[in-house]
């Protein structure tokens, strides 16, 4: 009988359903019944606060729009007044007391102009400029008085008058003549709008309304009032646009105009709370130009929450309004009270639960924990203690006699050594019967270096010691992801890659072998005259035949083929080379750029004939390991050994033997080139060291 993991899993879930049954019909005849209340409550909620957000939102608009009215409104009428006394003659262009008291005073009445400019056809240049809400200032920059300066008066603003303070000179290179709205009223008829970045006191986001005047018929120069953008974030911020809301103002290409900031003046930046302005962006792209010709409203889901949007046109040219309403400052009251409902029904359910548990307990859990306890031991293999156990409910007593069934066909698993290497294959269906296929796999072989010399001394005083060797090894393996094959005395053999699939099988089994080998190290383990216990290892990859290998009687999960002799032959190849770790060519390719190694030599293991590069595993490139100079030394010396410059690759390895003195390899092909250089090999001389030993 085959039985796979998909059967176990589906008579878990069973097991779990049927003790749930009564309590999941209880609570959810409960939970739909308030869900649907719920669900109703919340979208009349919902739509309530929508409509109070559009209430809010026109409000506001009207509020702003009435404002920038106001502005434009004032700017035209200050401009107007000032333009009426230099026409009618009552104010000269070049009386500088009257014209100062004139633009000072057009500047205490209109709160939101914050310059009051005027230029010459000369250059010459004299503004009043309003520095906040207590001080005021006069400047003039003059091409032949004070050239290069700019003379600035300042007055402090006091109940129903203002007062001189100072007079100073600063040096300017800011120029009428170069601005836009004075070069634009030159040769205008009649003021109009500009936008204004430049001022004497440097860079100020403005709007002028700017334009020409005229005294018989003769051209005077260009006045300008001008308003900061400063003041229109101060306005903004007296908005109350919910409790976490706000409305921005925008120019035609979407750039911001201002935003709410309550300190902002002509002293202060304005740098208002800007965090919804992304998501104005994001509606006034979706508004396109039409957006911005008329009111245009929306809804938008950022981050989980709703937000109420609003975009309308203001009476300035190419200004819109657009406001963020988060719908959660509506909906809060009303997701608390959901909260304490959904509180509620938690309580009650779990009131609920637990009458209805009690039921189901008698009734139902008794007998299913025994089947359960089944289970269990079919998890264990311990598949001769399963028992079928009776019930009067018809689900349990045929589940039940699934498991004894289950248990029975599963028997035939009991071959398979080790449990976990079982469980594994049981997981991917794999049946206990010979068979196999090829797969490219990492395959290792450790053993204890001089251990039969060590096991005839220490007689049966060698198990403790073995013991924990193979436990060090086999914990390690077990957690880089290899299957341990077998264990042959004192040696181990593991590969990697079945039966779970892994594409970086040779580098795990690199990473496990440097781990074993730093574990002995660490452990303390020695032999009998106290020296530290040595291993060996050999690794290497190929496609060799892997499944399950023997008779019906008894089978064994293992890997055969020729590169599995190669791992083998490799790992007593380090006895000759006195290195710990010998890797094969294929292996070296497969874990490239994770692990560092150096070439030592090729050679013919027992056997063969053909040459196989033989890699000894140096470190692992995570952990920090380098490849280092000796190392390109050595290689360098088997490349001009292999090329017959026996001189030059002498000098290579009496290099690395400079930096390590105790390099075995170096010092093997250190004393071949002195041979060679002392008697130079025939033509069928191959650069291959032949390995006579198993």
């Amino acid at each position: 009988m085959k039985v796979f993991p998909e059967q176990l899993h589906a008579i878990a879930r069973l097991t779990v359903s049927i003790r749930l049954a009564i309590s999941t019909l209880v609570l959810a005849a409960i939970l739909l019944t308030a869900s649907l209340s719920s669900l109703l409550w919340w979208r009349t909620a919902e739509a309530t606060s929508r409509q109070l957000a559009s209430t809010i939102n026109e409000q506001i608009v009207a509020a702003v729009r009435k404002e920038v009215a106001a502005i434009v409104d004032e700017a035209r009428a200050a401009h107007t007044a000032i333009r009426t006394l230099f026409l009618q003659n009552v104010l000269d262009t070049r009386e500088a007391d009257k014209r100062e008291f004139v633009f000072l005073s057009q500047l205490q009445s209109q709160a939101t102009i914050s310059w009051v400019a005027f230029g010459w056809p000369d250059g010459s240049f004299f503004a009043a400029h309003k520095l906040g809400d207590r001080r005021l200032e006069m400047m003039e920059i003059s091409l032949t008085d004070h050239p290069g300066q700019r003379r600035v008066d300042e007055y402090d603003v006091v109940p129903g008058d203002i007062e001189f303070a100072n007079r100073r000179f600063e040096p300017t290179d800011f120029r009428v003549a170069g601005q836009a709205w004075f070069k634009a009223g030159l040769t205008a008829e009649e003021p109009q709008w500009f936008r204004v970045m430049d001022h004497p006191t440097g860079e100020r986001p403005s709007i002028a309304f700017a334009g020409p005047i005229d005294v018989y018929q003769e051209r005077q120069g260009v006045l300008a009032v001008v308003i900061e953008h400063t003041r229109l974030a101060r306005f903004l911020s007296q908005l109350e646009v919910g409790r976490t809301g706000t409305a921005f103002i925008v120019d035609g290409s979407g750039e911001l105009v201002a935003a709410p900031d309550k300190d902002a003046d002509e002293l202060h930046p304005a740098r208002g709370d800007t965090r919804l302005l992304p998501l104005a962006r994001v509606a006034l792209d979706a508004a396109g130009e039409a957006g911005r010709k008329e009111a245009w409203r929306s809804r938008l889901i950022s981050g989980g929450a709703a937000y109420e949007f609003a975009l309308t046109p203001l009476p300035f040219p190419g200004w819109s309004l657009a406001t963020v309403i988060p719908e959660a400052e509506f909906l809060g009251p009303v997701e608390t009270t959901l909260r304490r409902l959904i509180v509620g029904l938690a309580i009650g359910s779990v009131l609920a639960a637990l009458a209805s548990a009690m039921l189901a307990r008698s009734v139902i859990a008794a007998p299913l924990s025994r089947v359960v306890g089944e289970l269990r031991h079919v998890e264990a293999f311990a598949l001769e203690q399963v028992r079928r156990h009776p019930s009067r409910l018809k689900e349990i007593a045929s589940l039940s006699g699934a498991i004894a069934e289950m248990a029975s066909g599963l028997s035939a698993f009991r071959k398979f050594i080790p449990a976990d290497l079982v469980r594994a294959l049981l997981r991917q269906g794999v049946e206990a019967r010979p068979g196999g296929s090829i797969q490219e796999l990492s395959v290792m072989f450790i053993d204890i270096a001089g251990f039969t010399g060590l096991s005839e001394r220490l007689g049966d005083r060698v198990v403790p010691l073995l013991s924990r060797y193979l436990d060090l090894s086999s914990e390690i393996i077990v957690a880089n992801g290899g299957t341990i094959d077998k264990f042959i005395g004192d040696a181990v053999m593991a590969f990697w890659g079945a039966p779970q699939p892994q594409e970086d099988h040779a580098a795990r089994c690199c990473r496990a072998a440097l781990a074993c080998r730093r574990a002995i190290e660490q452990s303390g383990l020695a032999d009998d005259i106290g020296q530290p216990l040595q291993i060996r290892i050999g690794i290497n990859s190929g496609r060799m035949l892997v499944g399950n290998i023997g008779s019906e009687l008894r089978l064994n999960y293992t890997v055969i083929g020729d590169a599995v002799n190669v791992a083998s032959r490799l790992e007593g190849a380090n006895k000759s080379y006195g290195t710990h770790i010998l890797i094969g060519e294929t292996t070296e390719r497969l874990a490239r750029g994770a692990v560092v190694t150096r070439e030592v030599d090729s050679i013919a293991v027992y056997g063969r004939e053909e040459g196989l590069a033989v890699h000894e595993l140096i470190g692992i490139l995570d952990d920090g390991a380098m490849a280092a100079g000796w190392i390109a030394d050595y290689e360098r010396g088997l490349a001009n050994y292999r090329a017959r410059r026996f001189a030059a690759a002498l000098a290579d390895f009496e290099a690395v033997l400079s930096v390590r003195s105790h390099d075995r390899p170096a010092e093997l092909m250190r004393d071949r080139c002195r041979k060679l250089v002392d008697a130079a090999p025939d033509a069928a001389w191959r650069p291959i060291a032949a390995l006579t030993a198993k």
